[in-house]
Protein backbone atom coordinates (compact mmCIF):
# COMPACT_ATOMS: atom_id res chain seq x y z
CA UNK A 1 0.00 0.00 0.00
CA UNK A 2 1.27 3.45 -0.94
CA UNK A 3 0.20 6.58 0.97
CA UNK A 4 0.81 9.95 -0.72
CA UNK A 5 0.00 13.33 0.85
CA UNK A 6 -1.71 15.70 -1.57
CA UNK A 7 -1.76 18.53 1.00
CA UNK A 8 -3.86 19.65 3.98
CA UNK A 9 -5.91 16.57 5.09
CA UNK A 10 -5.97 14.96 1.66
CA UNK A 11 -4.18 11.66 1.07
CA UNK A 12 -4.17 9.18 -1.79
CA UNK A 13 -4.06 5.66 -0.37
CA UNK A 14 -3.41 3.12 -3.10
CA UNK A 15 -4.05 -0.50 -2.22
CA UNK A 16 -3.98 -3.62 -4.37
CA UNK A 17 -7.71 -3.53 -5.04
CA UNK A 18 -8.76 0.09 -4.61
CA UNK A 19 -7.58 3.69 -4.22
CA UNK A 20 -8.97 5.91 -1.46
CA UNK A 21 -8.73 9.72 -1.37
CA UNK A 22 -9.44 11.50 1.92
CA UNK A 23 -10.84 15.02 2.46
CA UNK A 24 -10.29 16.53 -1.03
CA UNK A 25 -9.83 20.32 -1.17
CA UNK A 26 -10.62 23.08 -3.73
CA UNK A 27 -7.95 24.93 -5.78
CA UNK A 28 -8.10 28.13 -3.69
CA UNK A 29 -6.49 26.41 -0.69
CA UNK A 30 -3.03 26.85 -2.21
CA UNK A 31 -2.09 23.24 -2.94
CA UNK A 32 -2.24 21.78 -6.44
CA UNK A 33 -4.56 18.78 -6.36
CA UNK A 34 -4.74 18.15 -10.11
CA UNK A 35 -7.47 15.64 -10.96
CA UNK A 36 -6.57 12.41 -9.17
CA UNK A 37 -8.79 9.37 -9.66
CA UNK A 38 -10.10 7.14 -6.90
CA UNK A 39 -12.55 4.34 -6.16
CA UNK A 40 -13.52 5.80 -2.77
CA UNK A 41 -13.55 9.33 -1.33
CA UNK A 42 -13.95 9.92 2.40
CA UNK A 43 -15.21 13.23 3.79
CA UNK A 44 -14.68 13.90 7.49
CA UNK A 45 -16.98 16.95 7.56
CA UNK A 46 -18.68 19.26 5.09
CA UNK A 47 -16.25 22.18 5.20
CA UNK A 48 -15.28 23.20 1.61
CA UNK A 49 -11.58 22.48 2.24
CA UNK A 50 -12.39 18.86 3.14
CA UNK A 51 -15.27 17.94 0.82
CA UNK A 52 -14.32 18.95 -2.74
CA UNK A 53 -15.44 15.64 -4.25
CA UNK A 54 -15.92 17.22 -7.69
CA UNK A 55 -12.13 17.57 -7.87
CA UNK A 56 -11.68 13.77 -7.97
CA UNK A 57 -11.74 11.87 -11.25
CA UNK A 58 -13.24 8.47 -12.02
CA UNK A 59 -16.56 7.53 -10.43
CA UNK A 60 -15.65 7.31 -6.75
CA UNK A 61 -18.06 6.18 -4.06
CA UNK A 62 -18.36 8.91 -1.44
CA UNK A 63 -18.31 8.03 2.26
CA UNK A 64 -19.41 10.83 4.58
CA UNK A 65 -20.44 10.01 8.11
CA UNK A 66 -20.41 7.35 10.80
CA UNK A 67 -21.22 3.75 9.91
CA UNK A 68 -19.70 0.63 8.38
CA UNK A 69 -18.91 0.40 4.68
CA UNK A 70 -17.37 -2.21 2.40
CA UNK A 71 -16.39 -0.89 -1.03
CA UNK A 72 -14.07 -2.58 -3.54
CA UNK A 73 -12.61 -4.84 -0.86
CA UNK A 74 -11.91 -1.96 1.54
CA UNK A 75 -13.56 -2.11 4.97
CA UNK A 76 -14.29 1.36 6.40
CA UNK A 77 -15.69 2.28 9.80
CA UNK A 78 -16.77 5.88 10.37
CA UNK A 79 -16.68 6.94 14.03
CA UNK A 80 -18.51 10.05 15.28
CA UNK A 81 -16.35 12.72 16.93
CA UNK A 82 -16.39 16.52 17.18
CA UNK A 83 -14.58 19.39 15.47
CA UNK A 84 -14.03 21.19 18.79
CA UNK A 85 -13.73 20.60 22.52
CA UNK A 86 -17.31 21.72 23.22
CA UNK A 87 -19.24 18.74 21.84
CA UNK A 88 -19.61 20.33 18.41
CA UNK A 89 -21.15 23.59 19.65
CA UNK A 90 -18.42 25.69 18.03
CA UNK A 91 -17.52 23.86 14.80
CA UNK A 92 -19.88 20.90 14.51
CA UNK A 93 -19.27 17.21 13.97
CA UNK A 94 -16.31 15.29 12.56
CA UNK A 95 -15.99 11.70 11.38
CA UNK A 96 -12.88 9.62 12.01
CA UNK A 97 -12.36 6.83 9.46
CA UNK A 98 -10.72 3.50 10.20
CA UNK A 99 -9.89 1.70 6.95
CA UNK A 100 -8.56 -1.81 6.43
CA UNK A 101 -6.53 -1.82 3.22
CA UNK A 102 -4.21 -4.70 2.29
CA UNK A 103 -4.42 -5.99 5.90
CA UNK A 104 -3.15 -2.64 7.23
CA UNK A 105 -5.37 -0.51 9.48
CA UNK A 106 -5.23 3.17 8.47
CA UNK A 107 -6.96 5.81 10.60
CA UNK A 108 -7.74 9.28 9.21
CA UNK A 109 -8.75 11.62 12.03
CA UNK A 110 -10.19 14.39 9.84
CA UNK A 111 -10.53 17.69 11.74
CA UNK A 112 -10.58 16.12 15.17
CA UNK A 113 -10.95 18.86 17.79
CA UNK A 114 -10.46 16.98 21.07
CA UNK A 115 -8.61 14.11 22.69
CA UNK A 116 -10.50 10.84 22.34
CA UNK A 117 -12.87 9.38 24.91
CA UNK A 118 -12.15 5.88 26.22
CA UNK A 119 -15.08 4.62 24.12
CA UNK A 120 -13.67 6.19 20.96
CA UNK A 121 -10.22 4.74 21.67
CA UNK A 122 -11.85 1.32 21.99
CA UNK A 123 -13.70 1.75 18.68
CA UNK A 124 -10.60 2.96 16.84
CA UNK A 125 -8.13 0.48 18.43
CA UNK A 126 -5.45 -1.45 16.51
CA UNK A 127 -4.28 1.47 14.36
CA UNK A 128 -1.24 0.75 12.19
CA UNK A 129 -1.00 4.08 10.33
CA UNK A 130 -2.43 7.25 11.91
CA UNK A 131 -3.10 10.31 9.72
CA UNK A 132 -3.11 13.05 12.35
CA UNK A 133 -3.95 16.80 12.30
CA UNK A 134 -1.27 18.71 14.20
CA UNK A 135 -1.60 22.39 13.18
CA UNK A 136 -4.04 23.58 15.83
CA UNK A 137 -6.30 26.64 15.27
CA UNK A 138 -9.28 24.64 13.88
CA UNK A 139 -8.19 21.16 15.09
CA UNK A 140 -6.23 19.67 17.98
CA UNK A 141 -3.02 21.51 18.89
CA UNK A 142 0.44 19.91 18.90
CA UNK A 143 0.21 18.91 22.63
CA UNK A 144 -3.23 17.34 22.12
CA UNK A 145 -2.05 15.60 18.93
CA UNK A 146 0.80 14.05 20.93
CA UNK A 147 -1.74 12.94 23.53
CA UNK A 148 -3.88 11.25 20.82
CA UNK A 149 -0.77 9.38 19.62
CA UNK A 150 -0.26 8.11 23.18
CA UNK A 151 -3.93 7.10 23.32
CA UNK A 152 -3.88 5.06 20.09
CA UNK A 153 -0.25 3.83 20.03
CA UNK A 154 -0.07 3.49 16.23
CA UNK A 155 2.94 1.97 14.44
CA UNK A 156 3.27 4.90 12.01
CA UNK A 157 2.18 8.54 12.40
CA UNK A 158 1.80 10.84 9.40
CA UNK A 159 1.13 14.49 10.37
CA UNK A 160 -1.35 16.53 8.30
CA UNK A 161 -3.31 19.80 8.44
CA UNK A 162 -0.39 22.09 9.34
CA UNK A 163 1.22 25.24 7.93
CA UNK A 164 3.30 24.86 4.76
CA UNK A 165 4.55 27.47 2.24
CA UNK A 166 1.70 26.46 -0.10
CA UNK A 167 -1.18 26.83 2.36
CA UNK A 168 -3.25 30.03 2.40
CA UNK A 169 -4.42 29.46 6.00
CA UNK A 170 -2.92 30.28 9.38
CA UNK A 171 -1.97 27.01 11.07
CA UNK A 172 0.98 25.99 13.26
CA UNK A 173 3.98 24.36 11.56
CA UNK A 174 4.69 20.64 11.96
CA UNK A 175 7.84 21.46 13.97
CA UNK A 176 5.65 22.20 17.02
CA UNK A 177 4.28 18.65 16.97
CA UNK A 178 7.70 17.07 16.39
CA UNK A 179 9.04 18.98 19.40
CA UNK A 180 6.04 17.94 21.50
CA UNK A 181 6.47 14.26 20.67
CA UNK A 182 10.25 14.39 21.05
CA UNK A 183 11.25 13.57 17.46
CA UNK A 184 14.26 15.16 15.77
CA UNK A 185 15.86 14.96 12.34
CA UNK A 186 12.88 13.61 10.37
CA UNK A 187 13.27 14.11 6.62
CA UNK A 188 10.20 14.23 4.39
CA UNK A 189 9.73 11.58 1.73
CA UNK A 190 7.58 11.39 -1.44
CA UNK A 191 5.29 8.63 -0.11
CA UNK A 192 4.95 5.98 2.57
CA UNK A 193 4.95 2.41 1.26
CA UNK A 194 3.85 -0.08 3.89
CA UNK A 195 2.81 -3.72 4.19
CA UNK A 196 1.64 -5.74 7.17
CA UNK A 197 5.15 -7.16 7.59
CA UNK A 198 7.06 -3.88 7.08
CA UNK A 199 5.31 -1.85 9.80
CA UNK A 200 7.60 -0.37 12.47
CA UNK A 201 7.65 -2.28 15.77
CA UNK A 202 7.16 0.92 17.77
CA UNK A 203 5.63 4.32 16.96
CA UNK A 204 7.51 6.15 14.22
CA UNK A 205 6.73 9.57 12.64
CA UNK A 206 6.86 9.99 8.85
CA UNK A 207 6.74 13.36 7.09
CA UNK A 208 5.47 13.31 3.50
CA UNK A 209 6.05 15.77 0.65
CA UNK A 210 2.96 17.38 -0.85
Amino acid sequence: MDISWLGHSCFKIKGKRATVITDPFPPDLGYSLGKPTADIVTVSHQHPSHSYIQGIGGQPRAVSGPGEYEISGVLITGIATFHDQEGGKKRGKNTVYLMEIDEVMVCHLGDLGHVLTSGQVEEISNVDVLLLPVGGVSTISAPLAAEVVRQLEPKAVVPMHYKTPALNWKLEPVSEFLKEIGVKGVSSQPKLSVTRSSLPTSTQVFLLDY
